[in-house]
């Protein structure tokens, strides 16, 4: 069983840069497709970006994509999340979640997940 930790958020200005961590445990990493998804106060959890257990295969929101780039290292059991030129709108909580198959954009598709970490955009 999967057991998922994020790190790395914070407050940051608009056009700053965070990286989010997320260090899997417990399960067989690398078999998995991992995701970051988020959750802005008063809206539903949505989906930010997927990666194939290959590394290869990369999905982005289009709300992120060209800022943000999900990449992963399966020696440290680790996803990330690299977030540029960041805006008040990204302000949310990320979550870090895994599944035993191919990448899927809904929330109800993961079997695990971590905690969450906030990140917060100032204007």
């Amino acid at each position: 069983q999967q057991q998922l930790v994020e790190s790395g958020g914070g407050l940051v200005q608009a056009g700053g840069s965070l990286r989010l961590s997320c260090a899997a445990s417990g399960g067989t990493f690398m078999g998995y497709t991992m995701a970051w998804f988020r959750r802005a106060p008063g809206k539903e959890r949505d989906f930010v970006a997927a990666i194939r257990w290959n590394g290869r295969n990369k999905y982005h929101a289009a709300s992120v994509r060209g800022r943000f780039t999900i990449s992963r290292d399966n020696a440290k059991n680790t996803v990330y999340l690299q977030m540029n030129s960041l805006k008040p709108e990204d302000t949310a909580v990320y979550y870090c979640a895994a599944r035993d198959g191919l990448e899927r954009w809904g929330p109800t598709e993961y079997d695990y997940w971590g905690l969450g970490t906030q990140v917060s955009v100032s204007a």
